[in-house]
C-alpha cells in the first residue's frame, strides 16, 4: 500500500477505546442532530439465592433513554418474578437518571415477548427477518 494509505483491520475493543472517548461524543451529536453530552453508561443486576446468581439483567443508559441488553434467569428459578424484579430495579435506576423510555428487543410473537408485556412494555415496531432470521419486536416503556 502506499505510504499513508488507510487499512481495514479487525481489532478487540482496547485497541479502538481512545479513540472512542476522544470522538464519539461529536459523532452521536452529529448523527442525531441533537447536541448533548453523551455519556454511556453500563450497568449490571444480579438475583442471588445466598451466594449463587440465579439471574442477570445488562443495561445501557446514553441521553435520557435506557436500553436493556438482556434478561436472563435460570431455567429453574423462572416464573417466580425474578425477571420481573431484575426489570423493577433497571426501572427505578433509569428513574434516577431521568430517562424518559427503557427499550429493549426480544423476539416477536414468542413468550418472552409475552412477559415483556405483562411487565408493562408496548410494542413499538417490528424488525423482520432481524435476528437469526427471525422478526424481532422493538418494545418500550415510558417511565415519566
Amino acid at each position: 500500500m502506499p505510504d499513508g494509505a488507510v487499512e481495514i483491520e479487525a481489532v478487540q475493543p482496547e485497541r479502538t477505546a481512545d479513540f472512542r472517548r476522544a470522538h464519539e461524543r461529536e459523532a452521536l451529536s452529529t448523527e442525531w442532530n441533537f447536541r448533548v453530552i453523551w455519556h454511556e453508561q453500563r450497568h449490571e443486576f444480579a438475583a442471588t439465592r445466598g451466594e449463587t446468581v440465579v439471574g442477570v439483567l445488562g443495561l445501557r443508559i446514553a441521553a435520557s433513554l435506557a436500553h436493556v441488553d438482556s434478561v436472563i434467569v435460570a431455567p429453574a428459578e423462572r416464573r417466580r418474578g425474578i425477571g420481573r424484579a431484575l426489570l423493577d430495579s433497571a426501572e427505578r435506576l433509569a428513574n434516577y437518571y431521568n430517562c424518559h423510555k427503557m427499550t429493549l428487543e426480544a423476539p416477536a410473537g414468542l413468550p418472552a415477548q409475552t412477559f415483556f408485556e405483562a411487565c408493562g412494555y408496548k410494542l413499538e415496531a417490528i424488525l423482520p427477518q432481524h435476528t437469526w432470521k427471525l422478526d424481532v419486536a422493538v418494545m418500550r416503556k415510558f417511565l415519566l
